[in-house]
């Protein structure tokens, strides 16, 4: 891995987040970028390992890559599809103002969400330029199976919450079923976890440990940031009974409910 990689991954990721900031001012929806911040985790990966060429445990990387990458893209893609801008987005619109909350929205959103991917995907970019033979060893399988996991977490808890928001019968009710029993964010947790698969994945080559900051960091939006937190203010204030569900349900690691 190259500080000239680096930063032509780091210009791949900026000349994205342009694109789609200037489609944003066209559309009043700063909401797009959210299905394209995995495909630019892939955009990124795929070119390191196109600039270094392909090896066993490259290829096992990159499948991991464009299996949660494109799952997580479309089903955010057709979750928005005819919706109006995200709450989050649209109350800070109303915050700045819609006079300057077009050139605003291109740092406080597209800039630093483009950041965020180039320090996040530290792992995959180190993974991703490995050179050969470099064959999949212990601590590739290890990482391929915690993402495993992680991931059929996050798919199953999405197609359950789906599920649950397309039945007009339990419209206005809190979702305490299935793996939302045991987690008020089982989708988060499993996106945590399949991050801490990725670090593994890379932790075997030089300065790879070094790159537990991007599972902390995922771990820490997820819970503190953009996740957990606001979501749980947001439910709290507009449903009266998920106050309930906050007192016995764990808000991230799965574990049985309180009485």
């Amino acid at each position: 891995m190259t500080p000239t990689l680096v930063a032509q991954n780091a210009l791949l990721v900026w000349a994205l987040m342009t694109v789609l900031w200037v489609i944003s001012l066209v559309r009043r929806d700063v909401s797009l970028v959210d299905p394209w911040w995995s495909v630019a985790f892939l955009l990124v990966t795929v070119r390191t390992a196109a600039a270094t060429g392909l090896t066993p445990a490259k290829t096992l990387v990159l499948g991991m890559v464009a299996v949660w990458a494109i799952r997580l893209w479309l089903h955010l893609l057709l979750r928005s599809r005819g919706k109006p801008e995200d709450p989050r987005y649209a109350a800070f619109r109303q915050r700045f103002g819609a006079a300057r909350y077009w050139w605003v929205s291109y740092f406080q959103v597209f800039l630093l969400q483009g950041s965020l991917v180039v320090l996040i995907s530290a792992p995959l970019q180190l993974a991703a330029a490995a050179s050969a033979p470099d064959p999949i060893g212990y601590t590739q399988l290890a990482g391929a199976l915690v993402f495993a996991v992680g991931f059929a977490l996050e798919v199953a808890a999405d197609a359950q919450l789906q599920a649950f928001r397309t039945d007009p019968a339990r419209r206005g009710r809190v979702l305490d079923t299935g793996l939302w029993r045991y987690s008020r964010h089982p989708n988060y947790f499993g996106e945590a976890l399949l991050w801490w698969g990725f670090w593994l994945s890379a932790v075997r080559y030089p300065y790879g440990a070094a790159t537990i900051l991007a599972p902390v960091l995922m771990t820490y939006l997820l819970l503190k940031v953009s996740g957990v937190a606001m979501l749980d203010a947001h439910l709290a204030a507009t449903k009266p009974q998920y106050r309930d569900y906050i007192r016995r349900t764990s808000a991230f690691f799965p574990r049985p409910p309180r009485p």
